[in-house]
């Protein structure tokens, strides 16, 4: 056949497949009955799913303002990303937020400001029963679990932590051979699975939680009753998605579901939970134990208060989780519906404690949102002693908000065991963007604490926080989330947000309401 022939028969027989397979394709819709579209609109109609396939995208890179938060706005993570590389993160121009409009936030500066060459900034986490204390930074990589995050995802973030001198939160999956391999310092987070010290009908087991809180990469030990994305819900992790890597690291079979109840089956009451925290610290070779929630029922909260008087069994810590948490997946409602925010969870737990006489005893961490200097100031501010990070820490190893963390199909590595896909993470170059995205950071925040005229962040109290309540309307964060007066509740003193409504309402020996109100 000729060359011009050739080309004839291929310009014939092109139109003639593509047609084919178009009216094919069309038959098929009309007489299909699972999509009402496509019977109305055959061929076409599946241009309607391709754009609502591809919309997360076109929002994100094409529609959405730099300042639009879904959830992370471009301009939150523009400074993770400039500050993981180390490149400028200065803008020209001024300010492009809306400074008159509700909710726009401000920290007051001094005439005289601090001049601060260190910004290793840190807090001891450990009262006088703690054997070993933690000097921590006030800035750490929140709780994130192996097989929610690739292996190179968490060996970039603990080599990364090494390298900077902060914690890494393991996550309730246990301690896998990823954050061994790392050497940084862990937080080793329990949750109602047990993961790492369980018996195989997944109750606590005190022996393998000895060894496990032995490894000198354990610095902290805390407990998770919940956490702001999902709280009160357990969860399972399907056989199908159980690896043997991931089998070793939580202590569990391969074929089998795995489930985290909603609750912890060891304790039921406040008293048996400050009674399972001795435990911990009996047998947790003198490290700081202390327990991380989501804050839900105020009252219930005051009941462990109360649990930790009678008892006299007090955390070395309280992590507060806000609601606005990530986690990998969660049921919509949870996500938006149910918890509370941190800035009223920490500035509940900060006064709670307060008026108690029990807020000098322990030190209060915050996780919820809190990526750039600001954030950690703020929340300093209202009460916290340090803040931790996950999504933060994502981003500075790549994450780029694909939302696809359910799916196993993370496009950049970070979440997903897909071992093609997290190839795309080096993780030699991403724990270098996360050491330089934390002391970038800590070098922001000695910035905005100097300009304050203080000494260390630590100082932050909320009259240094200003909002605008309403339009044109200024009120300080001392009018709105003011320190409660040391002691007040344990002298029944009236106060004006209901402290000692709720306080009269808690018992340390059960959860349960006395009047049948649960909040």
């Amino acid at each position: 056949m000729s060359i011009l022939g050739l080309a004839f028969s291929w310009w014939f027989a092109v139109p003639v497949l593509i047609f084919g397979f178009l009216g094919g394709l069309g038959l098929y819709d009309v007489v299909q009955s699972s999509h009402s579209i496509l019977r109305n609109y055959p061929v076409i109609g599946h241009m309607r799913f391709l754009f609502e396939g591809i919309r997360p995208e076109i929002r994100q890179y094409l529609i959405e303002s730099d300042q639009d938060e879904e959830p992370f706005s471009r301009d939150k993570r523009s400074i993770i990303y400039q500050r993981a590389k180390g490149v400028e993160d200065k803008r020209p121009f001024g300010t492009r937020e809306r400074v008159y409009d509700s909710g726009y936030e401000w920290l007051t500066h001094s005439v005289v400001p601090t001049i601060i060459t260190d910004h290793d900034f840190r807090v001891r986490i450990g009262g006088d029963r703690c054997a070993n204390p933690y000097d921590a930074s006030i800035y750490n990589i929140s709780a994130m679990s192996f097989g929610a995050l690739s292996a190179n995802a968490i060996q970039a973030l603990n080599i990364g932590a090494k390298k900077g001198g902060f914690a890494h939160d393991t996550g309730e999956g246990g301690i896998s051979r990823y954050h061994r391999q790392g050497g940084g310092d862990l937080i080793y987070e329990i949750g109602s699975g047990y993961f790492g010290c369980r018996t195989a009908e997944g109750r606590f087991d005190v022996g393998k939680f000895r060894d496990q809180a032995s490894d000198p990469q354990v610095k902290l030990i805390e407990l998770k009753l919940s956490q702001g994305a999902k709280p009160g819900h357990g969860g399972m992790l399907p056989a199908s998605k159980i690896s043997p890597e991931i089998a070793e690291a939580r202590g569990i079979p391969m074929g089998r579901d795995c489930v985290s109840p909603a609750a912890h089956p060891e304790f039921s009451t406040p008293i048996e939970m400050m009674e399972f925290i001795q435990k911990l610290r009996d047998n947790g070779d003198g490290k700081p134990v202390g327990f991380k929630l989501c804050i839900g029922h105020r009252r219930e909260f005051m009941c462990m208060i109360r649990a930790m008087l009678e008892s006299e069994i007090v955390p070395d810590f309280i992590v507060v989780d806000g609601k606005e948490g990530g986690t990998g997946a969660a049921p919509l409602e949870f996500a938006n519906h149910m918890g509370m925010p941190l800035v009223e969870g920490l500035t509940f737990a900060h006064n709670a404690l307060r008026g108690a006489g029990l807020r000098d005893r322990l030190k209060l961490g915050a996780s919820g949102r809190l990526v750039t200097s600001f954030d950690i100031a703020k929340a300093l501010a209202l009460g916290a002693d340090w803040a931790n990070s996950a999504r933060g820490f994502m981003f500075s190893i790549g994450c780029i908000q694909a939302q696809a963390c359910h799916t196993n199909c993370c496009p950049v590595g970070v979440a997903t065991q897909d071992p093609l896909r997290q190839r795309a993470l080096n993780v030699t170059e991403k724990s270098e963007r996360v050491y330089r995205f934390h002391a970038n950071t800590m070098k922001a925040l000695a910035e905005m604490t100097g300009a304050a005229g203080l000494e260390h962040p630590g100082k932050f109290l909320p009259h240094h926080l200003l909002m605008r309540e309403r339009d044109r309307d200024m009120v300080t964060g001392e009018d709105v989330y003011p320190y409660l007066p040391e002691g007040f509740l344990l002298r029944e003193e009236p106060d004006d947000f209901g402290y000692l409504k709720r306080w009269k309402r808690s018992r340390a020996a059960s959860f349960k309401p006395i009047d049948g109100t649960y909040v």
